[in-house]
């Protein structure tokens, strides 16, 4: 039994990691292109997901700046919906309103951290096995001169 637990906690961790990797692949190859003449800010976040289930993401926005928000998921999952909330919970964009856009344009007049929710919507009819795939979402980012 002792010897039992290890093992499976490896198979655990290896799956999680061959898994993360797989998105990460996803976010390079899908999502990284949709940024176009934005700057890449470095980062990759991207999860697997399940209908119905949301994540949230806070990040810094500085003053001065353009940027582009794209986000994509895998072909298996339903439309993706992501909304940027500021620090008072006002929404200050919904693709959802924008007929579930992949990317987003906007310019920070003055820095501030910003959350973004996203959300794989539900399309599976009860007793249905809901999906599950990877959603990576980036960021771009121009300097104004």
């Amino acid at each position: 039994m002792i010897k039992i637990i290890p093992i499976l906690a490896l198979l655990f961790v290896s799956a999680t990691y061959t898994t993360n990797a797989q998105c990460k692949a996803f976010a390079k190859k899908v999502v990284l292109p949709e940024l176009g003449l934005y700057t890449h800010d470095g980062n990759y976040h991207a999860a697997v997901l399940v209908e119905g289930e949301e994540a949230e993401l806070y990040k810094t926005f500085y003053s001065d700046m353009d940027y582009r928000v794209s986000i994509a998921g895998e072909d298996k999952i339903p439309s993706i919906e992501f909304r940027v909330l500021d620090n008072n919970g006002n929404v200050l964009y919904s693709n959802k309103d924008d007929n579930y856009a992949k990317t987003w344009d906007f310019e920070m007049e003055s820095s501030q951290q910003l959350k973004l929710i996203v959300k794989v919507n539900s399309s599976n009819q009860p007793g249905d096995m809901p999906a599950s795939g990877c959603v990576a979402i980036m960021f771009g980012f121009k300097i104004r001169r």
